[in-house]
């Protein structure tokens, strides 16, 4: 397999695998808050990860790319100022997911103001999962493409 299908390959993997397991941690807890019973709130995770897989399979290499292009525009891919690269992986996570996160809320039919409100609360998530994600997914792309396929590619 070439470098760049070994790299959509490692993007899909790595956005999937975080999904489930913190999102899934993020959806079982807040049911657990919201006063669900275990079995409850774990059976509402495993559905809504599985709803998520078709959207996570569609946007994963879109934001690779896009997390790429913004790290190099504003160098933080060759920095060695790590306050910087988070914030600018934060940047390019919150500037892609937020969108596609209230288009799938206009598409399931949520009202504007609730939109608004889940939106500000995705926002929170998102800046504390936006470089674990950053650095979980370079991980993946380690993992998936040896460097010497890369400096082939």
């Amino acid at each position: 397999m070439s470098a760049s299908k070994r790299i959509i390959a490692a993007d899909i993997f790595a956005l999937i695998m975080f999904g489930i397991f913190i999102g899934g941690t993020v959806e079982v807890l807040s049911g657990l808050l919201s006063g669900l019973a275990f079995q409850q709130a774990f059976l509402n995770m495993v559905y809504s990860r599985g709803l998520s897989i078709p959207v996570n399979l569609t946007i994963a290499r879109p934001y690779g790319i896009f997390r790429d292009w913004v790290m190099k525009i504003t160098g933080a891919e060759n920095s060695t100022n790590e306050v910087f690269r988070t914030v600018t992986d934060t940047a390019a996570f919150i500037l892609f997911q937020l969108p596609v996160y209230v288009v799938i809320l206009v598409i399931t039919g949520w009202a504007w103001d609730a939109i608004v409100s889940a939106s500000v609360g995705a926002v929170f998530t998102m800046i504390a999962t936006a470089r674990p994600y950053g650095l979980w997914m370079q991980f993946c792309r380690n993992r998936f493409v040896p460097a010497s396929m890369m400096a082939a590619a």
